[in-house]
C-alpha cells in the first residue's frame, strides 16, 4: 500500500509569457527523498493566457507498511 502527498508551486507570470517558479523543485525533491518520499509525477493542471501555467504541482508516494 502506498500513501501520496501533493505539493503545489505557484508560478509567478513575466512579460512576454516568461514562468518563473516562486520554488525551487529541485530542492523540494531532495527535502522529500530524505523523507522516503519518492517524485511520481510533475504537472502543470491549471492555464491562463496563452496556454502559461499559473503553478505546477509535484506528486509523490511511499509505501506504507500494512
Amino acid at each position: 500500500m502506498f500513501e501520496y502527498k501533493f505539493v503545489k508551486i505557484d508560478a509567478e507570470v513575466k512579460a512576454f509569457g516568461e514562468n518563473l517558479l516562486k520554488e525551487d523543485y529541485h530542492e523540494i525533491i531532495h527535502d522529500h527523498a530524505k523523507d522516503g518520499w519518492r517524485l511520481v509525477q510533475i504537472f502543470a493542471p491549471a492555464f491562463h493566457g496563452y496556454g502559461i501555467a499559473k503553478y505546477i504541482e509535484m506528486i509523490f508516494e511511499r509505501q506504507v507498511s500494512a
